[in-house]
Parts: C-alpha cells; sequence; structure tokens
C-alpha cells in the first residue's frame, strides 16, 4: 500500500518538475531577448553570464529532479 501510493506521488512529481523544466526552455528560448533586458535593468550583467546562468540552473534544476524523483521512482518500481 504504502509503496503504491509513494510510487503515484513520485511519478507526478517527476512529470510535474520535467514539466516546468521544459516550460522554463521554451519561455527562455521564446523570450531570451526581453528577458535579458528585464534582467540587465536591475543587475550590470552581460549577455554570456546571463546565458550561462541559465544553463547551469536548468541542468541543477535537472539533476536535482534525477536525484529526488527519478532514482526514488526506478528504485520502487524495480523493488516493489
Amino acid at each position: 500500500m504504502f509503496y503504491e501510493t509513494f510510487d503515484t506521488i513520485l511519478a507526478w512529481s517527476l512529470l510535474i518538475n520535467l514539466g516546468i523544466l521544459i516550460f522554463w526552455f521554451v519561455m527562455f528560448i521564446i523570450f531570451h531577448d526581453s528577458l535579458y533586458a528585464l534582467h540587465s535593468r536591475w543587475f550590470k550583467i552581460s549577455l554570456e553570464r546571463f546565458d550561462s546562468i541559465h544553463y547551469a540552473a536548468m541542468a541543477f534544476y535537472k539533476v536535482c529532479i534525477f536525484i529526488f524523483n527519478l532514482s526514488p521512482y526506478l528504485a520502487i518500481r524495480i523493488m516493489g
């Protein structure tokens, strides 16, 4: 009982987090120039730095999804 519930929670969490990551990537591609213009008003930041911050943040978010959602989900599916 516990494993089925936890399995379902992890599956939904995985899908939601992957959806957020994909949405972030698509919005970053579509609104790149306007996002940069907005952030460059607040912070003195170069375009290369702006891109590298977003790329690193997306990579970190993806790794966190793999560690905290996908790995436990696969472990429960294999063991259960």
